[in-house]
């Protein structure tokens, strides 16, 4: 089990929980592949003294759990975490130049309980400016001069690099499924509200999801595990049915992209999973301008107070976002928070005619765009946020040119449990 050759995260969890995997020298290994990788690929939020501290957290968890048999669950998990989830010891940026004192909260639900499973952090994952669209210095690993996407654009490239097993991120309109795409890594993002977002600073509270990378499904499975409110073990035994959304929606894709999708449908279709088109979304234009008028107008209340004592300090991307959120009345916001339920009400009625337990579709319109100024287009996961449905994306191949291209699978609002479970045999049968 080494960084070139990576382990699966139970996988890694249980060796180091076991002690065949000596923790300490996992961590060697780990900084000796942090100085030859995270200089080209800015992953982290700079700090001094990281590996230091690590082993020195390390030995008092060796300390505290001396008996393999009663280590919890990610007992010495290194962990990477966003930049806008507030963790006790490290400041809070968000990818900003605002004073960390200002951003100061308490520690992040999520966090805790990953330290309660015996994780360390590894340190925070660079962000976009405050979780938005101004772009971090992070690279994708997979060619440096091409985005890793956004906003969790650090914790998709430190997976991505095996610079870290597990990082958390969150996803308000595709920051999760879209960089997972472009890094080519698995990204969850469960049912709105199933993990707590306390102690994160918030984009728009009715549409920010926590979620979290890994390499694999099975990874992802365990984390959910640990951090879903009130999960439960039963999976479905059957086989699932997929829908793709055909419409206005996938239109939106590029040819690229949608021939990268239709190419891993028709892989999975020989496989045996039976696929279904569906008619959906013949309003999205709709749905889309009611995600952007909450994305901004409650980024714009969010960062009133902030923004008065500091708009010198945001970036113009930025302060964009807040000068139109502030045009949006409260009256609208309350019937686009009110129009979230019309979007997940038409996806369990299509589910339920067509006879449908999931939906597929590509991750992002296409591999991740050439350049570090933007990090692409998140439309192709704007309604499953804004229904608040759990997803995963997968690897689902390559591009010509050899960058990763994911799919998205959606389950129903929930069943994160369920989704999980078919997302496995999808994962294997695309080459995951």
């Amino acid at each position: 089990m080494t960084l070139d050759a990576p382990a699966s995260l139970p996988e890694l969890a249980e060796g180091l929980a076991a002690g065949t995997l000596d923790l300490l020298a996992y961590l060697g290994e780990l900084e000796a592949h942090f100085a030859a990788r995270e200089g080209e690929i800015h992953a982290f939020v700079p700090e001094p003294g990281r590996f230091d501290r690590l082993r020195r957290e390390a030995e008092t968890l060796l300390h505290h759990h001396p008996d393999p048999a009663q280590r919890p669950p990610l007992f010495g998990v290194p962990v990477g975490v966003k930049d806008i989830f507030h963790v006790q010891g490290f400041a809070t940026r968000a990818g900003s130049a605002l004073p960390p004192d200002v951003l100061a909260g308490q520690e992040a639900a999520a966090v805790s309980r990953l330290k309660a499973a015996g994780a360390l952090i590894l340190g925070k994952t660079v962000t976009t400016e405050f979780a938005s669209f101004a772009p971090g210095p992070t690279r994708n690993p997979h060619h440096l001069a091409h985005t890793p996407g956004g906003s969790s654009s650090g914790s998709a490239a430190a997976l991505a690099a095996g610079l870290a097993p597990l990082t958390l991120g969150t996803q308000t309109i595709g920051s999760v499924a879209r960089p997972a795409s472009f890094c080519g890594v698995v990204g969850t993002k469960p049912t709105y509200d199933r993990v707590s977002r306390a102690g994160v600073i918030p984009v728009s509270p009715f549409l920010d999801h926590v979620g979290w990378f890994t390499l694999d499904v099975a990874g992802a499975h365990l984390v959910a595990s640990l951090l879903c409110h009130d999960w439960r073990s039963e999976v479905p035994r059957r086989a699932p049915v997929a829908g793709i959304p055909e419409g206005p929606y996938l239109e939106r894709a590029t040819a690229e992209g949608l021939e990268l999708f239709r190419g891993a449908c028709e892989r999975l279709k020989a496989a045996g999973l039976e696929i279904k088109p569906v008619p959906l979304f013949a309003d999205f234009e709709q749905i889309e301008a009611r995600h952007q008028r909450l994305f901004d107008g409650e980024m714009a209340r969010t960062h009133e107070a902030w923004f008065r004592r500091y708009e010198n300090l945001y970036r113009p991307k930025t302060v964009e976002i807040l000068l139109r959120g502030r045009r949006v009345r409260d009256e609208q916001l309350v019937a686009d928070r009110a129009g979230r339920a019309a979007v997940r009400a038409e996806l369990e009625a299509a589910m339920a005619e067509h006879e449908v337990d999931l939906w597929v579709s590509p991750s992002a319109t296409g591999p991740a765009p050439l350049g570090l100024d933007a990090t692409g287009d998140p439309i192709m996961n704007l309604p499953w946020t804004q229904a608040g449905v759990p997803t995963v994306t997968v690897p689902a191949g390559r591009a010509a040119n050899g960058l990763p291209f994911g799919l998205q699978i959606a389950g129903r609002f929930g069943e994160d449990e369920a989704l999980l479970a078919w997302a496995r045999p999808i994962e294997r049968e695309l080459g995951g």
